[in-house]
Parts: C-alpha cells; sequence; structure tokens
C-alpha cells in the first residue's frame, strides 16, 4: 500500500495541473463550446496510446528484448508507430465530425458542431494525431527513464503517463484549435 498511495498521491497532485491547463483555457472554452465535446476523446486517445506503448516497453524489458541502450532505436520506431496510430485515429475523427455534421444538417435541420464544423473536424483530427503521437513517444519513453532512475517500471509507468498525457493533451488540443480556429470561432 505505501509503494501505491505514494504514486498514486504524486499523479493526484499532477492531475490537479489538468484543471490548472483548462482553466487557461476558459475563454476559448465559452467562445467554442464544442470544443469540450471532444476533449475527452482526444485526451483518452492520447492516454490509451502511452498506455498500451508502456506495457508493451514493459513486457519488452522483462523478456530481455530491450535494455536501456535501446533507448533511440525505440524512441524512432516508436515516432513511426505513434504518427501511424495518430493518423488513423485522426481520420476516423474527421470522419466522425463531418458525418454528424452532414447527417444534422441534411436529416435534421440543424448545425451539432455549428458552420465551422470543417474547422472543428481538422481541428480535432490534427489534435488526435499530435496527441496520439505524444502519448506512443512518452509512453515508450518513460519506462526507460524509470529504470535509469532505479524505479520500477511496472508500478507507475502506466498511471504515469495517463497523468502525463492527460495534462499535455489538453494543452495540445487547444492550441491545435487556437491556430485553427482563429477568426472564426476563436
Amino acid at each position: 500500500v505505501r509503494k501505491r498511495a505514494g504514486w498514486l498521491v504524486i499523479l493526484f497532485l499532477g492531475e490537479m495541473l489538468t484543471a490548472t491547463a483548462m482553466a487557461n483555457y476558459q475563454e476559448e472554452l465559452a467562445k467554442a463550446l464544442v470544443l469540450a465535446l471532444f476533449l475527452p476523446l482526444i485526451v483518452s486517445s492520447g492516454g490509451n496510446s502511452g498506455s498500451q506503448a508502456s506495457t508493451l516497453m514493459i513486457r519488452a524489458m522483462a523478456l530481455g528484448e530491450v535494455t536501456l541502450r535501446d533507448w533511440w532505436r525505440v524512441m524512432g520506431r516508436e515516432v513511426q508507430a505513434g504518427l501511424s496510430l495518430g493518423v488513423i485515429l485522426g481520420v476516423i475523427g474527421v470522419v466522425r465530425v463531418a458525418a454528424w455534421a452532414i447527417i444534422g444538417e441534411q436529416y435534421f435541420h440543424r448545425q451539432p458542431y455549428g458552420p465551422h464544423w470543417s474547422l472543428v473536424a481538422i481541428t480535432v483530427g490534427i489534435a488526435l494525431v499530435g496527441v496520439v503521437l505524444w502519448g506512443t513517444l512518452s509512453g515508450s519513453m518513460l519506462p526507460f527513464l524509470l529504470r535509469r532512475v532505479g524505479a520500477d517500471p511496472a508500478t507507475s509507468s502506466a498511471p504515469f503517463v495517463a497523468t502525463l498525457v492527460d495534462v499535455t493533451g489538453l494543452i495540445i488540443y487547444f492550441s491545435i484549435a487556437l491556430v485553427i480556429m482563429r477568426g472564426a470561432m476563436l
């Protein structure tokens, strides 16, 4: 319990940064509330990709398939994997937003995401690529870092990655939204 409680307290304090990050984007959320609809989708996709990468890396370490010296090779491979996975999820996200907007307009005579739904779709797609890439990269590298400093990657990697990607994923998403939607919705 002591080992687990220590990590959970650290992670809880880290999650408080998520609320702080969201507070920094209150004005943007008020202007484009539609951004909040996709926040769980984007952040959880990054967390899931990071946890998956972390689990695979811990397993590879346990089986002796990778050592600390392999971090650079692993990072290159995981950048490719993260980009591929991000593009797959990003395309699905864009199609989902577009389909919902078109169906809503044609059959229900309303625009669920407003007149700038295409900007929402592009924002969601690009954010998914960025957050999944970041989740995959951080998830695969964190076990190396923890092993290097003498911590057990198995007890802390996945939750730490989820917390890290929650906070940073939010920042990535809103930063992309600010660039894409500036002048139209923000």
